[in-house]
């Protein structure tokens, strides 16, 4: 079996054959032997003190097969196993198998059923993705809010006004069939051997659109703008669902409305369904010039083409077991109006494949958990519901309140930040003291104080508030078949339904729904 040698790190300046001899030579075998040697991942070192390296991993096979296997073991190398997926189905395909949401977890989940003979009906609340689009542009410019579509709602989910980021802490196969599967419908081949793989809002939208297609093209339906409003629950299952008043049978429900689905939880909840509160995070965007990010990172070597747009990822963890920590960076990004209801304010992050603007940006946020919010199922939408509403009041509109981090430091929002914000529906300075809670707020200035320490631009920059939908305040109790805990036919899944926390991970609950489904008997 094909093995992988990990950790052959090679200066940024040498390209990949170097580094392939390297790893050929640190191997000790003959280059004649080699069958194929490719890269497997790759990842940049940066850390302060070190030389700007490129970390490889290489995927190597050998035309004696034998020896590939006494070799791995000589030296620990981990043995490849091509990822082969068999759902071995079981339940006969003329079962109603009803899909709510079509973001990651049930566009994937819709995609293996429908190759695999089931014809799955997706209830979409929000618009297909040309309206929604237009929605979201038009809303971006100044134009009223459509709650149905929006950077929250509509298809592809919340991920696709974002960077298209596919990076996960969760070390799944299926996580790699999810990157195939991506690569299949139009992403650039190297989101395999990324260690931080993104494809970019601007690419991930004509993704989406491609599998919603081949979904169609196999006898599986979407229907957009048709929210779950109502569910019909005797004896322990699901018998029906309602979208707009039509009845629809459902022999199986699967539920992945995404982490904003706010009036779907109350639903759930008032019929019986178990939920309970989870912690999630809450804070502010904060921007930098990219450039300046680039400066901190790669020092004197900033601008060298040979290097990829900087990123960071930063983390202080306290004594209570809290956190302050940055989420969702968006390297050459925007800071987005991401509302999905009326006389409220949401920031996001996005950045287009490229990643080529002005500045970067990230969600600079807290934990929060149950003792902070309370402890009833909704209370944590309630919470994130107040920050949100209350940002619209202290600017008296669509605004952002924003504030220099010189000025948050210092509690002065007369100081000004260089920083040209890039949230689309402009901002105003604001106290965000009036915004957060204390220890909201506390935190949030250790964490700048603490980053600024390994990052120089953290000093500096621009906050624009609030950021609340880092991940879903809530968690569906479900069994360890992935079922609703006592309702045997439903399926709660990915990020909305507290399971899933990007992209990845949703995708990869979505697919473990559907196979678990199909080896049902009924």
């Amino acid at each position: 079996m094909p093995f992988i040698i990990p950790q052959i790190k090679c200066a940024f300046t040498v390209n990949v054959e170097y580094a392939k001899k390297k790893a050929l030579h640190l191997l000790g075998v003959d280059p004649k032997d080699i069958k194929s040697i490719n890269v497997y991942k790759r990842s940049l070192d940066a850390r302060k003190g070190r030389e700007i390296s490129f970390v490889y991993s290489f995927l190597v096979e050998l035309y004696d097969t034998n020896r590939e296997s006494l070799i791995a073991e000589k030296y620990g190398f981990s043995i490849f196993n091509e990822d082969v997926f068999e759902p071995e189905p079981k339940l006969p395909k003329d079962k109603k198998i009803v899909v709510a949401g079509f973001g990651p977890s049930g566009m994937f989940a819709s995609l293996i059923l429908a190759r695999m003979g089931y014809k799955p009906l997706v209830l979409e609340r929000g618009a297909k993705m040309e309206d929604r689009i237009k929605a979201v542009e038009s809303f971006w410019s100044g134009g009223e809010l459509d709650e149905s579509a929006n950077v929250q709602f509509g298809e592809g989910g919340a991920g696709t006004f974002s960077d298209g980021k596919l990076t996960t802490r969760i070390k799944d196969p299926l996580c790699r069939i999810v990157l195939k599967e991506l690569v299949r419908f139009g992403a650039d081949e190297e989101i395999l051997t990324l260690a931080k793989p993104h494809i970019g809002t601007d690419r991930i939208r004509e993704i989406v659109v491609k599998i919603r297609k081949e979904i169609e093209s196999l006898g599986g339906e979407i229907m957009f703008c048709s929210p779950l409003n109502g569910i019909n629950i005797s004896n322990g299952r699901i018998k029906s669902v309602y979208s707009d008043r039509k009845e629809i049978k459902a022999d199986k429900l699967i539920l992945s409305i995404g982490h904003s689905a706010r009036d779907t939880f109350e639903l759930l909840l008032k019929n019986g369904v178990m939920i309970e509160p989870k912690p999630f995070s809450v804070g502010a965007r904060i921007e930098h010039l990219q450039r300046e990010v680039d400066e901190s990172l790669y020092g004197a070597l900033a601008g060298d083409k040979r290097l990829p747009v900087g990123e960071y990822q930063l983390s202080h963890r306290f004594s209570d077991n809290s956190a302050v920590y940055t989420f969702c960076m968006c390297p050459g990004g925007y800071v987005v109006a991401a509302q999905s209801e009326k006389n409220s304010v949401i920031t996001n992050g996005m950045s287009f494949s490229r990643r080529d603007g002005k500045n970067a940006n990230s969600a600079l946020v807290v934990s929060v958990s149950p003792e902070n919010f309370g402890n009833h199922p909704l209370d944590g939408v309630k919470f994130a519901k107040e920050l949100e509403k209350n940002a619209y009041k202290l600017t008296g509109g669509y605004k952002a309140p924003c504030m220099s981090v010189k000025g948050f430091i210092n509690d002065d929002k007369t100081l000004k930040s260089e920083i040209i914000s890039t949230y689309n529906r402009g901002v105003s300075y604001s106290d965000l003291s009036k915004l957060f809670p204390k220890r909201i707020t506390e935190k949030m200035k250790i964490g700048i104080s603490c980053f600024s320490k390994k990052m120089r631009c953290f000093s500096g920059g621009l906050l624009t508030a609030p950021e609340t939908r880092t991940s879903s305040p809530v968690r569906i109790v479900r069994n360890d078949d992935m079922t609703a805990a006592g309702i045997s036919n439903l399926y709660p899944v990915g990020e909305g339904a507290g399971y899933a926390g990007g992209i990845m991970s949703a995708a990869v609950d979505g697919i473990k729904a559907a196979v678990k489904i199909m080896r049902c008997s009924e």
